[in-house]
């Protein structure tokens, strides 16, 4: 079946005609860096869609083969099979000058990334295409975009699932039809530059562990030092710094790189120094000890108040109606950045059904910000989602100023999509549409400040993930990053905040997975983030002099696993000039895990966000 075609109109600036190689691959675990692969695939294609060439091999790992269950690669049967080194050189000339193809590509190419590195030969890799992150921006209507149900959605055949070279035949399938599917939208490809990943600088340090005990508070005069006192040093000490180190955490105490408000004490020698961090600590208040004082403290350190692991109680599979915070109690403690400038009240509009766009998702073209801002919070308030791209998933589009001129609405007449002036926002009429399922409603729609109970046994059952995506035509460059907090809002060690240059933390916890130019996830597992974790914060920064007023809103969605549908989605406009946005927190309430969408926006840049969690960031 031809993938490009005079019908397809890809003689334009956003070409979907490549030459294609499409991977899977069947490994002994999750883990790059430690965990080998199995099987691989390979079928290549070229601009035309019609197969070029196919290569498949069992491999010979070295280690345990570690889910048999899930793939059915015994060692029995790898026993005999080529290594990878030997096999290095075909693939990579398969590879080579092809744009790579993988459902959840991020994984397939680390996996290569790190055997190439092993075999000491360069995966030929510039570029890749995620067909689950393709797939995410054409929204089909699917339950899930696992391989299997894009491959039913689609009319793939399927005949033996995590067998890689069957996977990568279906793969193939759902390749030229989202292709299709993204032609017929007008949607550009969310193609990735690949660095070289298997450079040894990406791989995450040695696992840190947290400090075991919650914090006490500052030294007090004369006083002792308890288990969980958040400890900085700065400045030449006579022992090494260590040996310090290392007797302070095996005391119980929690080593900081940087020094906050909730730092107990500053170790220093040379209090007049002009560090940053003895200016800081002066500016705090900060209790400020001389390497002797610090040694005999250390001989008698009184015992803190553990972290206390919670149990989840079980609640409901399905998430209950979202809400506001309520109180002090129930809200997550504040950001430590000063609030920003209260977005513009949007204008009162008259009485409408609740309800009344529940189901829809409209896309808000044209207008200023903050009339477009506007127009989306009262979709969200009928109890719509607002889109900000165009999709297979929306149903209804409105135009304010100058939404008429808008490049999309070629396509959007070509779909036949009902359009509409603000003023339909007012009371809108709305005529039924065949095909819109219960997928949709299902999803559950906050407004900024929103706040919603995770469902525990789902979240506990897979890494939990939240996606971040904007505008397709955004020039500008924007980082997702999140940070592993305390209840002090302060990260145990800088390791914790994760980043384009540092994907990873060091337990694996919190990973950066890289979708798109317009699009990156972050993957949590919640359920083996330490006691002392007590909040994950995701935020966004702009790379360079724009703003996100110029940016526009960002969509948020969130859901267990990657594949999933998302079961909470979001819709946040920062005001006008800000350059770093906090998106959403996932923080511990009892038992429980919550999501708040955040939504505010701040002028300062990330280095500035990241001090104020504790982290260590060079002027």
């Amino acid at each position: 079946m031809p993938l490009a075609s005079a019908a397809l109109d890809v003689s334009g600036p956003r070409d979907y005609a490549f030459d294609w190689a499409l991977v899977d691959v069947e490994t002994s675990g999750l883990v790059a860096r430690r965990d080998r692969v199995l099987s691989v695939a390979v079928v290549t294609l070229g601009p035309d869609g019609e197969q070029t060439g196919e290569f498949s091999t069992r491999l010979e790992p070295g280690c345990d083969p570690g889910p048999v269950h899930v793939h059915g690669l015994t060692a029995e049967r790898l026993s005999g099979a080529p290594t990878f080194d030997q096999v290095a050189g075909r693939i990579g000339a398969m590879l080579q000058d092809r744009v790579l193809v993988a459902h959840n590509a991020q994984f397939d190419y680390d996996f290569l990334a790190h055997e190439f590195a092993r075999a000491r030969m360069w995966l030929p890799v510039s570029q890749r295409l995620c067909t689950l992150a393709l797939n995410r921006r054409v929204d089909p209507p699917t339950g899930d975009l696992k391989l299997g149900t894009l491959a039913a959605h689609y009319g793939v055949r399927q005949l033996r699932a995590h067998d890689a070279l069957d996977d990568t035949r279906v793969l193939a399938g759902v390749l030229r039809a989202s292709l299709r599917e993204a032609a017929r939208l007008d949607l550009p490809l969310p193609l990735v530059a690949c660095p070289p990943r298997q450079d040894p600088q990406f791989a995450p340090k040695p696992p840190k562990t947290a400090c075991s005990f919650r914090n006490p508070g500052r030294l007090s005069p004369g006083g002792p030092l308890v288990q969980g006192m958040k400890i900085a040093m700065t400045g030449e000490t006579a022992t090494s710094r260590a040996e310090l180190v290392g007797r302070s955490v095996a005391a119980g105490l929690n080593m900081m790189a940087s020094v906050s408000r909730h730092t107990s004490a500053l170790v220093t020698n040379d209090s007049s120094s002009g560090s940053a961090k003895a200016r800081r600590a002066v500016a705090e208040g900060v209790p400020i000890v001389d390497e002797h004082t610090f040694l005999r403290l250390l001989r008698d350190v009184r015992p803190g108040t553990p972290h206390t692991p919670t149990t989840a109680t079980a609640v409901p599979a399905t998430i209950p109606p979202a809400r506001a915070p309520q109180d002090a109690a129930d809200t997550p403690a504040a950001a430590p950045l000063p609030l920003p400038r209260p977005a513009p009240t949007p204008p009162a509009k008259p009485a409408a059904p609740v309800r009344a766009l529940a189901g829809r998702r409209v896309l808000v073209l044209g207008g200023t910000h903050p009339d477009a801002a506007a127009a989306r919070a009262r979709v969200v308030e009928l109890g719509g989602a607002a889109a900000i791209n165009l999709s297979a998933s929306v149903t209804d589009v409105v135009l304010l100023t100058g939404g008429d001129a808008d490049r999309r609405m070629r396509r959007i007449s070509s779909l036949a999509l009902p359009t509409y002036g603000v003023d339909w926002l007012d009371a809108p009429v709305i005529a039924p549409l065949p095909g819109l399922n219960d997928r949709r409603e299902a999803t559950h729609v906050l407004p900024r400040g929103g706040v919603i109970d995770l469902p525990d046994g789902r979240a506990a059952a897979a890494r939990w993930t939240v996606t971040a995506s904007w505008a397709q035509q955004t020039a500008c460059e924007i980082d997702v990053v999140a940070l592993v907090v305390d209840e002090d809002e302060q990260v145990s060690f800088d390791e914790d905040f994760v980043f384009y240059g540092a994907p990873e933390n060091p337990g694996g916890t919190v990973r950066l997975l890289g979708d798109g130019p317009t699009e990156q996830t972050v993957s949590i597992d919640l359920a083996t983030l330490p006691p002392a974790a007590h909040k994950v914060v995701v935020a966004a920064s702009i790379d360079g002099p724009p703003t996100f007023g110029d940016v526009g809103a960002i969509q948020i969605s969130a859901g267990p696993g990657t594949s999933a549908a998302p079961l909470v989605q979001a819709t946040l406009d920062a005001a006008t000039t800000e350059r770093t946005m906090l998106l959403t927190e996932i923080y511990r309430r009892g038992p429980r895990w919550r999501l708040r969408a955040v939504g505010q926006g701040y002028d300062d840049g990330l280095g500035t966000l990241a001090r104020s969690y504790g982290v260590d960031v060079a002027e």
